[in-house]
């Protein structure tokens, strides 16, 4: 009899080992689960970030934020309506154990929330930040990431027919140009001395067509840059975008023009 009773015993604790390693086993297996479904397993959340922060002497603060694969950053801010100085910043960065959240290793502790095509700057506890006062503040700090895209964008010219472009305040200005859809396909820029306007119409093939063209008519010492960009605009059919660089092409020649985004300006 006490023969049955010790083996019934030992059999109990045998299973109630069993059921604990397999709700273990299980919490593991959940863990997992979520851990692989995070911000930082999940999502592509390399790339560059851009938001305009709250100032209190000044009218924003431009900051631009670039997370890189290597858990390194650069982070770019200019005071707007101040000096035109970008200050940079740049170093490491950890990802917390629940994979959503990052700490900049920098000067002071800066922490964001990472979510799909944008992350929140985190207030000093840790917290998004809200409105209680309806302020509406809160969406000030939100860091939207710039995608790769052509309309909207800051294109300043960096080649022209092969050749760098040297940018010098003193003899004129960052040619540029921008495309803006939502204004009825308008194209704005400067072509080194004066403002250019007109439109363009996108078609299949990333072809590209620009119509309509004008442009002030001030005078500036060199403006050899501005003639070659303005024939550039009338002359190309076609663009490649890869990323932050955007070039214009004639068929399928050299590039004529190249351009790179522009944050600052």
């Amino acid at each position: 009899m006490k023969t049955i009773k010790l083996t019934l015993i030992t059999l109990a604790i045998i299973l109630s080992a069993c059921s604990t390693k397999k709700k273990i086993s299980e919490e593991k297996v959940e863990e997992t689960v979520i851990d692989m479904h995070s911000s930082m397993n999940s999502l592509d959340w390399n790339g560059t970030y851009q938001a305009t922060l709250p100032c209190a002497d000044c009218e924003g603060i431009q900051t631009v934020l670039k997370l890189n694969n290597d858990l390194t950053f650069v982070k770019k801010s200019k005071y707007l309506g101040k000096k035109d100085t970008v200050f940079e910043d740049k170093g490491s960065f950890s990802w917390s154990t629940s994979g959503q959240i990052i700490t900049l290793k920098n000067q002071k502790t800066e922490q964001y929330f990472v979510g799909e095509n944008r992350i929140w700057k985190l207030d000093e506890n840790g917290n998004k930040i809200t409105d209680p006062d309806a302020s509406g503040l809160a969406q000030y700090y939100i860091f939207n990431k710039q995608n790769s895209q052509l309309t909207d964008r800051h294109w300043k010219l960096v080649e022209l027919n092969g050749q760098k472009v040297d940018f010098d305040k003193k003899k004129g200005k960052q040619p540029y140009l921008i495309l803006r859809p939502e204004e009825e396909n308008k194209i704005y820029g400067n072509a080194g001395c004066n403002r250019f306007f007109g439109t363009f119409e996108l078609k299949e093939g990333n072809q590209i067509v620009f119509s309509q063209l004008g442009a002030t008519k001030m005078y500036c010492p060199n403006m050899e840059t501005e003639k070659q960009f303005l024939e550039v605009l009338n002359t190309a059919d076609n663009y490649s975008l890869n990323g932050e660089t955007m070039t214009l092409n004639k068929a399928k020649m050299a590039p004529l023009a190249k351009f790179k985004v522009a944050y600052f300006y």
